[in-house]
């Protein structure tokens, strides 16, 4: 098949296809007018994030067989006009599961260690034992809210920590075992002590965390996101955190993450929250490691020649 890859990806896609005899061409600067003017000549299409996949642009793909989304988030594409057309859609959760699961367990290391304060602090010459002192994961429950690909691989990092580990999710039934408990989502409000986020950006999640929602859980919480960012807004998060809703937040993603076009209340909301030390962020990057850049393109090659 002939395939366009419109997206920065790891140099190894290319022997990979090519070794299954597809003709590939790799444009990662392709512009999206250009993706449209183009794009009825290929079978194939290889993309990240950086343009959406919606009705115009798939209108003009009419030979079409498959689009391969290298990461998990499906939420730029339009998934019915996809399956009316009977396009296939592979995406690359597993190529990035255990990246993810790694960086939320670093990242609530770090918080409940205060590393990154007490790193700054010690670097100033400041030996602040007592403001440092930590919390310890053992003894605490943690729940997992959607249990895909990153769910799960975020519950078996956490084999050792001795923590209880409960998890909700509504499409999945029969998935408890001796790693993880299945309950529903009032009894994980009413147990959990941690919360990680790893559910899909759909108009049902868009949104969800709103402050009633967090102030229906049982205690204050510790919150993960690594998931999708437009699940709670920095407004919430603020308003949650001075409630004493939320003993801590650890963000991957955020509500908006292009910074220069934040709106007013946007800014004013995301300077409040970056200036808390009960706050963690990385810039989106759970799932981007240089090991998953590759294990992304050896899941989508595998599910092509798997199909065709």
């Amino acid at each position: 098949m002939k395939i366009l890859i419109i997206d920065e990806m790891h140099e190894s896609i290319m022997p990979l296809l090519e070794k299954e005899g597809h003709e590939v061409i790799y444009s990662p600067e392709i512009k999206r007018d250009e993706i449209i003017a183009c794009i009825s000549t290929f079978e194939g299409l290889i993309i990240r994030s950086k343009t959406p996949m919606d009705r115009e642009l798939l209108e003009h793909a009419v030979n079409l067989k498959f689009i391969g989304r290298a990461g998990a988030g499906l939420d730029k594409i339009d998934l019915d006009y996809m399956a009316e057309r009977g396009i296939k859609l592979f995406h690359a959760a597993k190529g990035n599961r255990d990246a993810v699961a790694e960086h939320a367990v670093g990242m609530l290391l770090a918080l409940f260690n205060h590393l990154g304060n007490a790193d700054q602090e010690v670097r100033k010459g400041i030996w602040d034992r007592e403001g440092n002192r930590g919390h310890e994961l053992m003894g605490k429950t943690v729940g997992i809210m959607g249990y895909g690909n990153m769910g799960k691989s975020f519950a078996r990092r956490l084999q050792g920590f001795k923590v209880k580990i409960i998890a909700f999710d509504k499409f999945k039934k029969g998935y408890g075992d001796d790693m993880v408990q299945e309950v529903s989502w009032e009894k994980l409000k009413k147990e959990v002590d941690i919360l990680s986020i790893h559910v899909p950006l759909t108009s049902e999640t868009r949104g969800f965390f709103t402050l009633k929602e967090l102030q229906s859980f049982a205690k204050p919480i510790w919150l993960i996101n690594t998931a999708r960012g437009e699940v709670i807004s920095f407004k919430t998060l603020n308003e949650a955190i001075d409630q004493g809703l939320l003993r801590g937040v650890l963000l991957d993603v955020l509500e908006n993450e292009k910074f220069q076009k934040f709106t007013d209340e946007q800014k004013a909301e995301f300077e409040k929250l970056a200036s808390r030390q009960s706050v963690l962020f990385s810039p989106h990057v759970a799932g981007w490691t240089f090991e998953s850049y590759i294990k992304i393109n050896e899941v989508l090659v595998k599910k092509i020649k798997k199909a065709f």
